[in-house]
Order: structure tokens, then C-alpha cells, then sequence
């Protein structure tokens, strides 16, 4: 089946439709044709949430101004404001001077119902020129999704040039619609994919799963179905705002990862086992994610992290990273410590030693994300914390950090007795709660870790075109062997 724009459009607004999406056609709606905010829905959404707090109607014009002072013409650094904003809330002052100030949230993650979520097409909008999107996903007026369609059936257009319309011509044109955007969808109907404004083409991958345990989806009218039942289901689409849009702190180009699948069900599942087995009550294994090449696992750290350290259920937890190779650490480092204001700790080193984290684990009862690797561990036994809010992350978690058992060796100085890395790092941090990733999990690292809590395996990396299929031709080869030699080795 192959769809003209119109079909796709429409077959599209029916998807969203069924997720309770409420359908506007643009030339429905009241406001400047310059305009992007939907500011009724703003006002309605804010008036309904503060009722309590008696919140004015001047107040809700202040946040509109200042979501909409912001300059477009700055247009990452703006986005980037906007966003922090969306996800992690901020405080206005009163116009009553004697009430203290308010914590705002422009959108309910809490009450999915509580917000209003709309699908807007041909809503005609006027910049330096005048450009109509296909699709705008609103959520209390502000547009934070757009979707552009490119016809399978036309000759020379093809899901590129969705992609190009989008990051090209509209956000030269329409700057204003992007300062509030969180994702980006281009789609003929067969290929559909999700990404940010700022990234290239190879960056946008299709959602291949819907609630994250069912086979793999590939391309195909069935693909459009699940990108909108999966990514665009109304709690899921709000948890992506919320926790997996990642600026770094500082950054010399436009950098601005969104996740992919595999890194969203991933962390959820992290998190979910975590909480149920973190000491006291649980064992303290938190489960292992196995993950072939391409699952973007430090990225999948990255929004665990911050899911721990924003979640009021663990109330700002300590958080080790242990990888097993200085380059390995030095990477990792490099991303977290330019990830503060992502996760929510100025806290955030990589430890020079096991002395190191003893003194900076002794003298805080929460918070701080310490990086170090698991070598650093053998300098000493003795124990580093004994707090269960511990929460201990572990890369490549096969190699080095499974070995429980003792080692006995007798030399001529009397018996030497020698542990596993894993050891020494269960003494220092006994009420800890262990999570491992691993390309190659072995029954070890179950034992260590806990079981597989997902995977991400080769076969999805291929189809998600991240890995390149590996193909094996078969052949004989020629072997000419020495006659008295062949003798010898059928005597032997």
C-alpha cells in the first residue's frame, strides 16, 4: 500500500486520534498567522493546575513573555532554555509580593489526562516566509513535536527530503515553531523517524516497538503504527520530554540527543528493577541490559542517571560508574561531567583513587555521580560506605568485575591469597545495588548483576541500519600436507 501526502495525512490523524489526540485543522484556530503558542490552551492548562496557588491571569502572561522573548534567531540556545524549562520546571515571583514564589510545570507528567494534547495540520505560520507544516503535535499549546510527509508514490521525493524541508527550509523560515521542539518526524508511510532539528539524516531512526517486551517492527505501513502507539502514547511521549532530551552543558556545535527505542525501554526497565531490588529489602541486583553494538549505551546510562537522581522514590542517590579501561573511563567522564544540569548534581568526578572516593563517599549521606575504574578498587579492601542508597553502574560488565571467588597461590614466602575485582568492590560497597552492561552477558554476570532486564541484540543493530549485516560465504580451502608428516600425525 502506498500513500499520496493526503492519504498519509490523514491515515496519520487517525493514529493520534485513537491515542486521544484531539484533531484541529489550522484554519480552525484564532490567533496572529505569526504566532505559535496556542496561548488559550497555555492559559487553561496553567489555570486548572495553580487554581489552588490562585494563580493570575497576569502570571500566565508572564510565562508566555518569557517562553516568547527568548530570540529565535539564537535558535539552539533558545530551544535549549525552552526545553530545561519544560522538563525540570522553574520558579516565577508572585504578583503578590507577600506570596513566596511558585514552582511552575508547564506540563502534568504526574496526569497524563490533566493535559491538553492536540494534532494540528496545515496550520499556516508566517516568518520570513510563509510555511505550512503537515502535522504539529501541541501539548497545552506549546509545539513541541513536528511531523513532515513525504509521498512514497511521487517520483524524485523520498523521506530526505521530509527531513531536508524540516531542518532546511523551515527552520531558516518558521525559526519561532523550533524553540519549542522536542522532537522531529519524517515519515512516507513505509519509513518513519523520529529525531532532532540540530542532528543529520543519519540520526533519525524509526520506533520499532510499542510497550518495549514485543518482536521487532520493521519498515512498513505497520512501522507508522508503532512509531505513534509507541512513541506518541500520551504517559510515554511526556516521559521522553521530560527525561531523555539531552543538551550538554557546554558544547561547540548544535548538540541534542534524543533517544532512540532501545535507550528509552532500556532505562525505564533499569530504573523499575533497581527499585525493586535495592537493599535493604532487595537483593541488591539490579539487573544486567544486554547490548550488542550500536544500543548507545552511554546515552542509556546518561538518562538512568538522570532518572535516579530526579526521582523523588530514591531521594538523590549516590552513583558509582565502574568501567574496566582508563579510555573507556576518560569517555564516559567527558560526557557526564558535561551532563550536570542534565542530570541535576554539580557533583559529577571522575576520582583520582580508591582513597579519593573513600573521602568524598564519608563525607555525604546523598548525591554525587563518582566515575572511576574497577583497577582502582584493588588498591584496598576496607569499606568505602556501608549506605544502601549506593547505586553502582558497571560497564563491560563480563570482563572484570564477576570474579567473587579467592585465589590461593603458595610461594616461598607462605600462601598468597588473591580475589576478583568483584570482590574487593562488594567489601567496600556491601549495601550497594549492582547494575551491569555488557555486550556478552555470561552466567556470571547474572550472578553478580541480576538477570537480563533487556536486550538490544545484533539483529535489531542491523535493521536499525546501525551495524552492517555480517554475511559468511562458506568454502573449502586447499591444505596440501607433507606425506611422511601425515604419516606421523595418524600414528600420533
Amino acid at each position: 500500500m502506498k500513500f499520496t501526502e493526503e492519504a498519509l495525512e490523514n491515515a496519520v490523524i487517525e493514529l493520534f486520534q485513537a491515542e486521544n489526540y484531539q484533531h484541529l485543522n489550522g484554519t480552525q484556530l484564532h490567533k496572529e498567522i505569526s504566532e505559535v503558542l496556542l496561548r488559550d490552551d497555555l492559559k487553561t492548562f496553567l489555570l486548572n493546575r495553580y487554581a489552588d496557588e490562585d494563580i493570575t491571569l497576569n502570571e500566565i502572561a508572564n510565562i508566555s513573555r518569557e517562553l516568547e522573548i527568548l530570540p529565535a534567531s539564537a535558535l539552539y540556545d533558545s530551544n535549549k532554555a525552552i526545553i530545561k524549562k519544560i522538563a525540570d520546571g522553574f520558579v516565577i515571583k508572585r504578583e503578590d509580593r507577600n506570596k513566596k514564589d511558585l514552582f511552575i510545570q508547564l506540563l502534568d507528567f504526574e496526569t497524563p489526562d490533566n493535559n491538553l494534547f492536540k494534532i494540528v495540520n496545515q496550520l499556516e505560520i508566517q516568518g520570513y516566509e510563509k510555511r505550512i507544516p503537515d502535522g504539529i503535535i501541541y501539548i497545552n499549546g506549546l509545539p513541541l513535536v513536528v511531523l513532515e510527509f513525504k509521498s512514497a508514490i511521487k517520483e524524485n521525493t523520498t523521506i530526505k527530503d521530509a527531513y531536508t524541508q524540516l531542518t532546511v527550509r523551515y527552520r531558516r523560515d518558521i525559526p519561532e515553531l523550533f524553540k519549542y521542539n522536542a522532537l522531529c518526524i519524517i515519515s512516507d508511510g513505509v519509513n518513519n523517524k523520529s529525531g532532532s532539528l540540530f542532528a543529520p539524516y543519519d540520526f533519525f531512526y524509526a520506533w520499532r516497538k510499542i510497550e518495549g517486551n514485543e518482536a521487532l517492527e520493521k519498515n512498513g505501513v505497520n512501522s507508522l503504527f508503532t512509531m505513534v502507539k509507541g512513541l506518541f502514547n500520551q504517559a510515554r511521549l511526556l516521559d521522553v520530554i521530560r527525561h531523555f532530551i539531552y543538551f550538554p552543558d557546554t558544547s561547540t556545535k548544535e548538540e541534542k540527543i534524543v533517544p532512540r527505542y532501545p535507550q528509552y525501554y532500556a532505562t525505564n526497565k533499569l530504573f523499575e528493577s533497581i527499585k525493586q531490588n535495592m537493599k535493604p529489602h532487595g537483593s541488591g541486583k539490579g539487573g544486567t541490559y544486554f547490548g550488542a553494538t550500536g544500543c548507545g549505551k552511554s546515552f542509556t546510562m546518561l538518562y538512568l542517571t538522570r532518572m535516579l537522581m530526579r526521582s523523588v522514590h530514591f531521594q538523590s542517590p549516590t552513583i558509582v560508574l565502574i568501567t574496566d579501561r582508563t579510555d573507556l573511563d576518560d569517555q564516559l567522564a567527558g560526557q557526564f561531567t558535561n551532563a550536570k544540569g542534565f542530570i541535576g548534581d554539580d557533583e559529577i568526578i571522575s576520582v583520582e583513587s580508591r582513597d579519593d572516593l573513600k573521602t568524598r563517599l564519608q563525607n555525604r549521606n546523598s548525591g554525587g555521580v563518582f566515575l572511576s575504574t574497577i583497577h582502582k578498587f584493588t588498591e584496598a579492601t576496607d569499606l568505602l560506605t556501608d549506605r544502601a542508597n549506593v547505586i553502582c553502574i558497571s560497564d563491560e560488565a563480563h570482563r572484570s568485575q564477576i570474579n567473587l571467588d579467592q585465589k590461593v597461590k603458595i610461594t616461598d614466602e607462605g600462601v598468597e591469597r588473591k580475589y576478583g575485582f568483584a570482590k574487593y568492590l562488594h567489601d567496600s560497597l556491601p549495601n550497594a545495588t549492582y547494575v551491569g552492561f555488557t555486550g556478552t552477558p555470561i552466567d556470571a554476570t547474572l550472578e553478580v548483576f541480576g538477570g537480563v532486564v533487556d536486550a538490544y541484540t545484533m539483529k535489531e543493530s542491523v535493521h536499525d541500519e546501525i551495524t552492517v549485516r555480517i554475511v559468511y560465504e562458506g568454502r573449502a580451502a586447499k591444505v596440501l600436507l607433507n606425506d611422511s608428516k601425515l604419516k606421523e600425525i595418524e600414528a600420533y
